[in-house]
C-alpha cells in the first residue's frame, strides 16, 4: 500500500538546505525516485476520494503541482518548491471546491474551499448564506466538521460587505472572502500507514460546505440553473 515515507521528507529537507540549481541537478535522480513514490501515494489517495465524490482528475501524477517556483515576480529568487503538494479537481461545472494536499516537513496539511472567488460568485455565497443561514451554521457547527477541521477559515472583511447592513445576524459569516477549510497532520501522522484514509475521512467531511456552496454557484434566486 503506498505512503509517504521518511526519504521523502528527508529529500525536502536537503532541499531547503540547498535551494540551488547545481545541487538539484546533481541530486535529480533522487528527485525522481522520490517524486514517484509521491505518485503512487496520490494515485493510491486519488482511488479513495473517488469512492465518494467525481473527480476530473485523471490520476495521482496529473495532481502534483511542479517543484519549480514561479520567481519572476517574486522577492524569493530560491529555483525549488520545498514541499510535495498536488489538487484534486471535482468534476462538471455543477461540483464547485476542490482538494488539496500538502506534505513538508513539520507543516503537512490538507485544505479544500473556495480560496479567491470572484465577485459576482462571492455575491452568490453570501446570498445563499444568509437566506440560509441556519443551514450554513449546522454544516460548520456540525461535530463531524469541527472534528476534522475545527472552524471554518479564510480572510474577513473587517466591516460590513456593501449592500449589507452590519446588524444582519449572519454578519459574522457574511464577512467571509475566502470559505476554506484546514487540517494540520504531525509527521508521524503523515508517515503512518493509513494517512490516506485519515485524509479521505477529511476530504469527505467537506462535502457539505462544497455541496452548499455548489448550488449557490450554480442556480439562481428561484433555484433554476445558470450553468
Amino acid at each position: 500500500m503506498p505512503t509517504i515515507q521518511q526519504s521523502n521528507l528527508d529529500f525536502l529537507i536537503e532541499l531547503s538546505d540547498n535551494n540551488n540549481r547545481e545541487w538539484f541537478n546533481d541530486h535529480k535522480k533522487t528527485y525522481e525516485v522520490e517524486r514517484e513514490k509521491v505518485i503512487d501515494f496520490a494515485d493510491h489517495l486519488l482511488h479513495k476520494v473517488k469512492t465518494h465524490d467525481n473527480i476530473e482528475t485523471p490520476s495521482g501524477k496529473k495532481s502534483l503541482y511542479r517543484i519549480y517556483r514561479d520567481v519572476r515576480f517574486s522577492k524569493d529568487k530560491t529555483p525549488y518548491k520545498t514541499i510535495w503538494s498536488g489538487s484534486f479537481t471535482r468534476a462538471t461545472k455543477l461540483l464547485r471546491g476542490g482538494y488539496y494536499f500538502h506534505i513538508e516537513a513539520g507543516n503537512s496539511f490538507i485544505a479544500g474551499g473556495f480560496w479567491g472567488p470572484n465577485s459576482a460568485d462571492l455575491k452568490r455565497m453570501r446570498y445563499q448564506i444568509a437566506e440560509y443561514e441556519d443551514e450554513f451554521r449546522a454544516i460548520i457547527t456540525d461535530k463531524n466538521f469541527k472534528k476534522h477541521f475545527g472552524e471554518l477559515k479564510g480572510e474577513q472583511l473587517k466591516t460590513a460587505p456593501k449592500g449589507i447592513d452590519k446588524a444582519h445576524p449572519a454578519i459574522d459569516l457574511l464577512r467571509f472572502k475566502q470559505f476554506l477549510v484546514v487540517r494540520n497532520f504531525s509527521d508521524e501522522e503523515v508517515l503512518s500507514s493509513n494517512f490516506a484514509d485519515k485524509i479521505n475521512e477529511s476530504f469527505e467531511a467537506m462535502r457539505p460546505l462544497f455541496d452548499f456552496m455548489s448550488e449557490a454557484l450554480t442556480t439562481n434566486e428561484n433555484g433554476e440553473p445558470i450553468v
